[in-house]
């Protein structure tokens, strides 16, 4: 009936099949060229799935036998990120969806990293906040705020001296340990066990004639008694701070005005080579037997050990190579489960804050990596129902991702853009110079691009090849020689033992009462009277 009456008002039939086909069956839709792997019904299943597994979470109230605390240092939440897309992405992903091994940690906070003098503070006292409870100066090494500047003094650093986790741990008859792959006398592994009011005093060519405070490294030899009997490894860089003027294992010269051979004295004061071992390169590590080894010294550098990036150089490998962090972490957590009363480890990933400095975002994120890797290992290999875990970060940097780069953009590159139509091609994104820009940058440091004393700021017309290569410096805003940290909060991630009391917004020094609660030591002083009197 339709179709007569259409007829009869003068439309044919043909006239009517060619408006049909014209608006009821439309072209074949366009792919668009940006799309992730997941299809519509992925993400409501990774969400059923996410609070299924969430529920079956049950809070460890168990005390810890272990304590394992790794510090990335500058480890940021944009270092995270982008960290987490670039394994991805090596791993031939997207890498958006991927997750660190931490990452995947039951527990999370946020760290707020402000130190009682410092909005934004550096690495003595956020790793001080983190081993001993207390906020602490600028530039101070495990001593109260009530300590002066330079202080030299021994018996006024005795007094406001604060007694770390680690000094805790030795007093209840656990073993210890201190990895690192900044100098072993660098601010983070040494707020663990030297207290100073001045993190640079690394060696006694550093202290000024005539101050009465050991040096750094002296301290790590001179360890009080229980101290020393529980220190069962030391490892990182940082020779130089432990012996003279002389060559040391790759020929580079030591530092100390003493002329003291602080590696032999290692071997010499904890029971001699019988049962003390010193070893500088890769191979001398792997050599050691954990059973025969009660005390290891391992410096793999005489300054900061390698980027995980530049670690196999054909002159590394020439001297026995160097250890990785997760070489490293498994040798310590060997020697120190013999104990059947625990331990305590901590483990620094140094040099992400040192390639953050220089403004070489991709060291930092390749050692970031390997950074997640060392957890993995040491996750898989202790025990999670007796082994607490902390990951977290001492402070941030002023590192950024930015622009609107697609799905699976490489994290290291230029940005491109989701097309507004689909099917049409990728292009770079542009500023209003006309230039493209990278992902990755930073607020300050040495990639500014213009010319002093002039100041002229022109930007460059980067390509990939140069922006994905190694030692590519991200641009920065401002022109400084080295980039500086950032105060803004930075992750605590946990798992195992009293893992769940690591929640909600935490000032830093309270992972410290985490852990102490974890080992279920006293609140108050361990030598008599509470913490701060």
């Amino acid at each position: 009936m339709y179709q007569n009456h259409v007829v009869r008002r003068g439309v044919s039939v043909a006239a009517i099949a060619a408006m049909l086909s014209s608006t009821v069956m439309p072209a074949m839709a366009t792919e668009p060229v940006v799309k992730g792997p997941e299809s519509v019904q992925d993400w409501y299943n990774a969400g059923n799935r996410f609070v299924w597994e969430s529920k079956k979470l049950q809070d460890n109230t168990r005390k810890a036998k272990n304590v394992i605390l790794f510090v990335g240092d500058g480890m940021g939440v944009s270092t995270v990120v982008a960290s987490r897309i670039l394994e991805g992405q090596l791993a031939g992903k997207p890498g958006e969806e991927n997750r660190l091994s931490f990452e995947k940690f039951p527990h999370l906070a946020l760290s707020k990293t402000y130190s009682w003098d410092q909005q934004t503070s550096d690495s003595a006292p956020t790793m001080t906040a983190m081993v001993t409870g207390y906020k602490a100066r600028e530039g101070m090494l495990s001593v109260n705020h009530t300590t002066a500047r330079s202080e030299c003094d021994a018996s006024k650093i005795a007094a406001n001296s604060l007694p770390t986790i680690l000094e805790l741990a030795a007093k209840s008859g656990r073993d210890t340990g201190i990895v690192s792959t900044a100098r072993l006398t660098h601010a983070t592994p040494a707020a663990n066990y030297a207290h100073t009011a001045v993190r640079d005093w690394e060696h006694d060519a550093d202290v000024p004639a005539g101050c009465g405070v050991k040096d750094i490294a002296r301290q790590l030899i001179e360890l009080p008694d229980y101290v020393k009997r529980s220190l069962k490894v030391a490892m990182g860089g940082g020779r130089r701070a432990f012996l003279g003027k002389v060559a040391d294992d790759e020929g580079a010269l030591g530092r100390r005005n003493d002329n003291r051979d602080l590696r032999a004295e290692w071997v010499n004061t904890r029971g001699g080579s019988g049962q003390a071992a010193y070893v500088w390169n890769k191979t001398g590590l792997e050599a050691i037997n954990t059973y025969k080894t009660r005390h290891l010294l391992g410096l793999f550098e005489n300054d900061h050990m390698e980027y995980e990036a530049d670690r196999g150089n054909a002159g590394e490998l020439a001297t026995g190579g160097e250890p990785s962090l997760t070489d490293m972490t498994k040798k310590a957590i060997e020697m120190l489960r013999h104990n059947r009363k625990g331990f305590y480890l901590h483990v620094e990933s140094g040099r992400i804050d040192h390639a953050h400095h220089a403004g070489n975002a991709q060291r930092a994120l390749r050692d970031t990596i390997e950074f997640s890797n060392a957890v993995k290992w040491a996750y898989e290999n202790t025990n999670p129902a007796e082994t607490l875990i902390i990951v977290t970060a001492d402070h941030s940097h002023v590192f950024t991702i930015a622009g609107y780069p697609s799905r699976g953009n490489d994290i290291l590159g230029l940005v491109q853009s989701v097309p507004g139509t689909d099917g049409a091609p990728l292009s770079e994104d542009k500023d209003r110079l006309g230039l493209p820009y990278t992902t990755l940058g930073y607020q300050n440091g040495p990639g500014w691009r213009g010319t002093l004393p002039t100041n002229s700021a022109v930007r460059p017309s980067l390509t990939l090849a140069q922006t994905t290569a190694l030692a590519f410096q991200q641009e920065a805003a401002v022109p400084l020689s080295s980039e500086t940290h950032a105060g803004e909060d930075v992750g605590i991630y946990a798992t195992g033992p009293m893992a769940h009391l690591v929640h909600g917004s935490m000032e830093q020094n309270w992972i410290f009462h985490v852990m102490r609660e974890a080992f279920d030591f006293d609140s108050k002083h361990p030598w008599g009277g509470y913490w701060g009197n």
